[in-house]
């Protein structure tokens, strides 16, 4: 299980490049598609045993069969929390049905033709506003000044909620998806009690909207979800504000994270983006594929056995704990022919990027998708010449982090005037 020295239990074989990683993991994948592993527990100080998934078809295997592998028991983390954390921070995605079926179907049925098609215009507006703000600069952290504000303020803008609370926002997601990493947690070392905060800080800001939009709705999704037709179902108050976490945790960072890394990518394959850059229109719908399928934002989901069974000829006991290394999968040679290449026109291409097939598959693909599409044509389009200038600041986390994220990406290019409108 190591290379170089570390293993993937290890917090710094994932400060590594992505490259160094995933040739990692090639090694294990062809160990076999379970490998038996341990990674040590931060509440319990204990080691938790899993078996970590590395090949396609069995990601898919397990995905789809939901009732022999569940999410509800211990939670999709490694680690198991206690069930009231669960629900804090995880909402549906840490259930099974009928709770999870329940949850989701509200969800996606607050998300009318109209409604989204509302979503899906603010992607375009939003993405022009901040390519703006750097447009006449030359030099900027592309994280910080891209990455990060473009998807979580189509979110905020989705949700209703002010642009006065968007550092709000912005400072309990990085302390959620921050691992631990010191930089985030400002040299705090009470790591359970800032995610507590950060936390209670996203819920107290939706319950507060909550109210208003119930006594005064509005074209928005918050609206949508606590106010419906007579006979329809709502999300419970503290069923929204778990609601809201994940939405602003998992659509947040995981569209910054494929922002940040596909221009990693296009910088190291320069003909690929040229490809890209020289035909946009054609050529967008299979790029944004190729890096969700090469970065793989969303580094794992752990699945939790729930009957003593046997897959691909090994024999599970109930409770093991099967961890999905979704890039691992993403890169099987099984799948997809030169897996290690980034391959903008590769066709097919049946990534797990967005999670396996079944109930748990991401509700908000669609739109990471309308993201990535609009945002690398803009940037193409109105700063031609923008490059990586500097190597990439990974996300120092204390464990194996949830979403492999990127902290900074120096870029620079040929300063230009704002956009007209």
């Amino acid at each position: 299980m190591r290379a170089e020295g570390l293993s993937i239990a290890d917090p710094e074989f994932w400060w590594q490049p992505l490259k160094q990683r995933m040739a990692h993991f090639a090694e294990l994948r062809e160990q076999g598609p379970f490998i038996q592993s341990a990674t040590p527990n931060p509440l319990t100080g204990t080691d938790d045993q899993f078996f970590a998934v590395t090949r396609h078809a069995e990601v898919i295997e397990i995905s789809r069969r939901p009732q022999d592998f569940c999410s509800g028991r211990g939670s999709t983390s490694i680690a198991d929390l206690p069930e009231d954390a669960m629900e804090f921070f995880g909402s549906f995605i840490v259930m099974d049905d009928p709770r999870h079926a329940r949850q989701r179907g509200i969800v996606s049925r607050a998300f009318t033709p109209k409604q989204l098609q509302r979503v899906l215009d603010s992607v375009d507006r939003i993405c022009e506003e901040v390519i703006d703000e750097i447009s006449e600069k030359g030099d900027v952290d592309l994280v910080e000044t891209i990455s990060q504000p473009f998807p979580l303020l189509v979110i905020c803008d989705m949700m209703g909620i002010p642009r006065s609370e968007y550092a709000t926002v912005l400072r309990a997601t990085n302390v959620i998806l921050g691992a631990g990493d010191p930089e985030i947690l400002g040299g705090r070392d009470d790591i359970l009690g800032a995610l507590l905060e950060a936390g209670m800080e996203l819920t107290s800001l939706m319950h507060q909207l909550a109210e208003e939009r119930r006594a005064h709705p509005a074209d928005d999704l918050t609206s949508a979800l606590v106010n419906s037709e007579v006979g329809e179902d709502i999300l419970a108050p503290h069923e929204l504000g778990a609601f809201f976490i994940l939405l602003a945790v998992a659509g947040n960072d995981t569209t910054r994270t494929a922002i940040s890394l596909g221009m990693q990518l296009l910088a190291e394959n320069p003909d690929q983006r040229a490809l890209w850059q020289d035909d946009p229109e054609r050529i967008t719908p299979t790029a944004v594929e190729e890096i969700v399928r090469a970065a793989s934002p969303v580094t794992f989901m752990r699945r939790t056995v729930t009957k003593d069974l046997t897959l691909s000829g090994r024999d599970f006991s109930e409770g093991d704990k099967l961890v999905l290394f979704y890039g691992a999968a993403n890169r099987d040679p099984r799948v997809f022919d030169s897996p290690e290449s980034f391959d903008v026109l590769r066709s097919p291409n049946p990534h797990v990027g967005f999670g396996g097939p079944g109930p748990h598959f991401c509700l908000g693909a669609h739109l990471a998708r309308r993201e990535v599409s609009v945002v690398f044509p803009k940037l193409f389009a109105r700063l031609p010449d923008i490059e990586v200038a500097g190597d990439p600041v990974p996300l120092q986390a204390m464990g194996i982090p949830l979403v492999g994220g990127i902290k900074k990406l120096p870029v620079r290019f040929t300063p230009r005037r704002r956009s007209a409108s």
